[in-house]
């Protein structure tokens, strides 16, 4: 199932939490989130800006969020990104993050799904899938000139999908790092018990 939300919604980034949680319900270890995206675009910038928005927000808890503005994931390095996510963390379903194009209609939307994401494919190219869950922001409308839309985006629509995309999912973190930590505490009290 596909969950979306409108960016102009309040309670958008609530919904960003609990269609993570209804898609993850359980993991082996905590989830990685891969941020695809140049800060080179504005409408391409969308990852980059939310994986920012994410380290800051997770500072200090045990989350790893690759694609910052300081140090960019694009599409282009996603091939290598595979390989080295299911080196490090083989455990650790993958949650990606990257700006789209969609139908007129569908901009501002926030889509969640239980799929890899195709980075790249709103400008034509023909690259690796990466992730287990992705969330993408729908900011231009689909066209044969997608290159252009992209660098003609409002920066306020994609300031406004990263906010919300990034407490969303920095929301489901700390919930699940907190359940994960109960989780422990209560076979480790059982162990003792036996």
């Amino acid at each position: 199932m596909d969950y979306s939300f409108n960016l102009y919604n309040s309670l958008a980034p609530g919904g960003v939490c609990l269609a993570l949680k209804k898609i993850i319900k359980t993991a082996e270890a905590a989830p990685v989130i891969l941020c695809i995206g140049s800060d080179l675009s504005v409408g391409d910038s969308l990852g980059p800006v939310t994986g920012t928005k994410l380290k800051e927000r997770l500072l200090g808890s045990n989350c790893y969020v690759y694609g910052t503005l300081a140090k960019p994931i694009t599409a282009h390095e996603v091939k290598y990104m595979n390989e080295f996510l299911k080196a490090t963390h083989p455990a650790s379903p993958v949650i990606a993050i990257d700006a789209a194009v969609g139908l007129a209609g569908d901009i501002g939307l926030i889509k969640i799904a239980r799929r890899a994401i195709k980075p790249g494919s709103g400008a034509n190219k023909r690259l690796t899938k990466v992730g287990d869950i992705s969330i993408m922001g729908i900011i231009a409308e689909k066209s044969v000139f997608n290159y252009a839309l992209f660098s003609a985006t409002r920066l306020n629509v994609v300031y406004k999908m990263s906010e919300i995309i990034a407490e969303g999912v920095a929301s489901f973190i700390l919930d699940y790092i907190q359940n994960s930590n109960v989780r422990e505490a209560e076979a480790n009290a059982f162990k003792a018990f036996l």
